[in-house]
């Protein structure tokens, strides 16, 4: 049987192998078909003599500039000839001068022009000049199509026919032109507006690339398999986080937006200085002074210390980088409009201090995200540990029951801003009660103590936005940006910048999944918490193929900015 078999084994990887090749073949045809290719256009004598011209222009750029001197040779002519022929004047030593076959004849008669003096290999224009009793009136008519090039001698010769425009009882003129550089060279018109571009195409990639290396990082952690896989909490746990990290959000925000316009507000003058060099570090030192006072044994008012400590520090500090910002701001506007170095630094100050006013906001919003969501994560656990399993059921249902809310409600209210569905109170209520129903029946079928994968919960939301934003072209990006800050570099920064941020995050992520685990297991063996573990194992393996991944992206967003 295994001999028999042998031969229709062999023959079916025979037949396979013919049917792949026939298929790549067909693939391959049709994709010829598809792009039209065709082999015929390249040959025709035409589009070849285009291309060579294409081919000498960018040999020959046009990098420097002269003064162009411009030599000119007259001889009269009568048209038509009704009289005496004028006569030619005499050469001038070291001038170049022109010679007629004849001085007089009839439009369109052939006529002989010779050329000597000239400078070799020189190129002469050649004009017709009806009469003009003013010479600035003149208007100069081409003989001669092309050019006449002089030989080694500077002479030339040249057969002409007359012009019958304009004429006139008074001799006309035909002129011979050649215009020669003069003095030194220095860089074209062209080359200084192209320099100008690669300079702004260079920082507008460098710029971009900078702004997505900041959250392309933090982005790949939570992007990377092997990190986010360990992750994990019980259902109870994930829906507190979940119906919390909204509101902690939004807390955040609105804390860290009060704190800088109030800033803002005592940013001016006199009362900023106050606050700047005296009341803002006495704060600080009380508060870093309080927090060495022994609180004995209760746990519970060591912890509230650290907490008030950290707020009134973090009060502080916002307020100080409110004021900060506002001053810089001001300075900045004053010293935007002045020329050299100032107006420079004028416009960095400027945009730092908008940047400090702006990413407060933000960074309130992740701030309060992450506390609350720890917070609950953390109040959640200790109810599990110690309550039955009874309450722990009833905890989960009503958080669920939340995070439905708070989830379907913020998604509604997204979709009813894009859509504009109608009034929001009305649109919110269905989403939300329907959120609600379908997480609290899944907190009534699941097990509250089951553990859940956050980790990869958060990795596959992480993945499929930076998928998203990576299939939209920066093309597609800029056009959005520009209606949004404006037509210019700064719209193609924002493009490429968010561009940046998913296709870095992809690559860094990659490299982080690649790992050795050896360190990692080393690490984690010493009792090093999560924090220890990425700093002194991921980071030193990840930092070359990283400073790679940039260099290559910025190559890449160069590129891409020329567009």
């Amino acid at each position: 049987m295994n001999k028999k078999d042998k031969p229709s084994a062999s023959v079916l990887r025979t037949l396979g192998k013919v049917a792949l090749v026939v298929a790549i073949v067909i693939i391959y045809a049709y994709g010829l078909q598809v792009t039209k290719v065709d082999l015929e256009k390249p040959q025709e004598a035409k589009r070849q003599e285009q291309l060579t011209n294409i081919l000498r222009g960018l040999a020959n750029p046009d990098l420097f500039a002269w003064d162009i001197e411009r030599v000119e040779a007259d001889a009269p002519v009568l048209i038509p000839c009704a009289g005496e022929a004028p006569t030619l004047p005499p050469p001038v030593e070291g001038r170049p001068y022109i010679t007629l076959s004849t001085n007089c004849a009839q439009p369109g008669d052939p006529v002989t022009v010779s050329g000597f003096g000239w400078q070799r290999n020189e190129d002469v224009f050649l004009y017709f000049v009806p009469y003009s009793a003013n010479k600035d009136d003149e208007v100069e008519l081409k003989l001669v199509q092309d050019r006449v090039a002089t030989d080694d001698n500077g002479a030339f010769t040249v057969e002409a026919t007359l012009k019958s425009d304009r004429l006139s009882d008074n001799p006309a003129t035909i002129r011979a032109v050649a215009n020669r550089k003069s003095g030194f060279p220095r860089p074209s018109e062209a080359l200084i507006q192209t320099w100008d571009k690669i300079i702004e195409t260079v920082f507008l990639a460098l710029i971009a690339t900078t702004l997505g290396i900041f959250l392309a990082v933090p982005f790949s952690f939570l992007a990377a398999r092997n990190l986010m896989s360990e992750v994990n909490s019980t259902f109870v746990k994930f829906m507190a986080s979940m119906a919390v990290v909204p509101i902690g959000g939004y807390l955040g925000y609105l804390a860290f937006n009060a704190l800088t316009n109030w800033g803002r507000a005592l940013g001016g003058g006199e009362t900023a200085s106050l606050w700047l060099w005296a009341v803002a570090p006495a704060i600080v030192f009380a508060a870093v002074k309080s927090s060495g006072i022994n609180t004995g044994q209760n746990k519970l008012l060591a912890a509230l210390k650290r907490i008030a400590v950290t707020v009134v520090i973090t009060v502080v500090a916002v307020v100080i980088l409110g004021v900060a910002a506002n001053f810089g701001r001001n300075l900045g506007m004053d010293w935007k409009p002045q020329a050299g170095l100032t107006g420079v630094f004028g416009n960095l100050i400027l945009i730092l201090s908008d940047a400090i006013l702006l990413g407060l906001p933000v960074l309130g919003f992740l701030i309060g995200f992450f506390i609350l969501s720890s917070l609950a994560g953390s109040v959640t656990e200790m109810i599990e540990d110690r309550a039955s399993d009874g309450l722990v059921k009833i905890l989960a249902i009503i958080l669920a029951a939340l995070a439905g809310v708070v989830w379907f409600g913020a998604v509604s209210v997204v979709l009813n801003w894009l859509y504009q569905f109608g009034e929001l109170r009305y649109v919110i209520i269905a989403p939300s009660v329907i959120g609600a129903v379908l997480f609290a029946g899944l907190a009534i079928a699941a097990n509250p103590h089951r553990i859940i994968p956050t980790g990869m919960f958060i990795y596959y939301v992480i993945r499929t936005i930076m998928n998203i934003f990576r299939s939209i072209e920066p093309l597609v990006m800029v056009v959005a940006f520009a209606v949004w800050v404006g037509i210019g570099p700064f719209a193609g920064v924002m493009a490429l910048g968010l561009h940046t941020i998913v296709a870095l995050g992809k690559l860094y992520s990659e490299q982080v999944e690649n790992i050795a685990v050896g360190p990692l297991e080393a690490v984690t063996a010493t009792g090093a918490n999560r924090l220890q573990m990425i700093v002194y194992a991921v980071i030193p393996q990840i930092v070359p193929p990283y400073i790679a991944f940039t260099l290559y992206r910025w190559d890449i967003n160069v590129r891409m900015s020329t567009i």
